[in-house]
């Protein structure tokens, strides 16, 4: 199996090495073509010149990109995935609205297969290979797949219909960025009444409501200027968008989904907008001077 991979961003370029770690042959793309050739290198195999030509040489493609506006062009560009003929199942694994997802079903060519299978876990879990993959598709579909998924993550959860993958990233990100704030407020609380901040990170950190990813950003709380971004307040901004938008579409209330988004909208305003999803705390301690 000849597996083509698009997006080699901050999450991407780790799962394309342990596509190739795990003995596929991988051929890769990027938008900007110095980092597909840099990949390229590193991994000993081939780089396409354009998504046309990446679909037109592989059996499957993995695209892990941006946004919905990032995947349409990708796809369906004027040397876009869908004019390339030889792939014959594309696999999105990047954060998308579940009606991308349908767009992208309703536009593929005929005999192509679309699966939504977005991950959760940040970027040491995808160089660990130890993501969450969430499947729009039955048991069925997927099984040809779990090799390739494995050599990517710790567990794919198949959610039988298309779109659902998309739908629960959407849903787990609307948590996990609930968590970003909550763990902001606490922080400024406890720091305003003089409390260390890692000493206040201790007891969050030793409590019942620490969750995970608290414990792998906890560096980046408490020295953001330290370390790298892994994820970007814009990027949490679009998400929270997305589920915002969803959750509107089916006319379900999320009060606090609204409080997180209007909050990112508002850091990203200040100039956030590319600092780590970790600086909301920042964001905080500045809007409470």
């Amino acid at each position: 199996m000849r597996i083509g991979f698009a997006g080699l961003g901050r999450m991407g370029q780790h799962m394309a090495r342990n596509i190739a770690a795990a003995g596929y042959d991988l051929v890769v793309w990027n938008r900007t073509a110095d980092v597909a050739e840099r990949i390229a290198s590193e991994l000993n195999c081939a780089v396409a010149a354009t998504p046309c030509a990446l679909a037109g040489c592989t059996d499957v493609v993995v695209t892990m990109l941006a946004d919905d506006s990032a995947s349409e062009a990708v796809h369906l560009g004027s040397e876009g995935l869908f004019f390339g003929r030889g792939a014959t199942t594309y696999i999105e694994m990047g954060t998308m609205s579940p009606s991308h997802i349908t767009d992208l079903i309703g536009a593929a060519p005929a005999g192509i297969g679309i699966i939504d299978a977005p991950v959760s876990g940040a970027t040491q879990a995808a160089s660990d290979a130890q993501l969450l993959i969430m499947a729009g598709c039955t048991d069925a579909d997927a099984a040809p797949l779990l090799p390739l998924w494995g050599a990517m993550g710790r567990q794919v959860i198949c959610l039988d219909t298309a779109g659902a993958g998309a739908v629960m990233k959407l849903a787990v990100n609307t948590m996990i960025h609930g968590i970003n704030q909550t763990l902001s407020e606490a922080m400024t609380l406890a720091e305003a009444t003089g409390i260390a901040p890692d000493r206040a990170f201790d007891v969050i950190e030793a409590s019942a409501a620490c969750a995970p990813m608290l414990k792998y950003r906890r560096p980046i709380y408490l020295d953001e200027a330290d370390h790298d971004v892994t994820f970007t307040v814009a990027l949490a901004q679009k998400d929270m968008r997305a589920a915002v938008d969803l959750a509107q579409s089916r006319g379900v209330a999320m009060p606090q989904a609204d409080v997180t988004l209007e909050v990112l909208s508002n850091a990203m305003m200040d100039g956030f907008a590319q600092r780590d999803m970790a600086a909301i705390l920042n964001y905080m301690r500045k809007a409470n001077t």
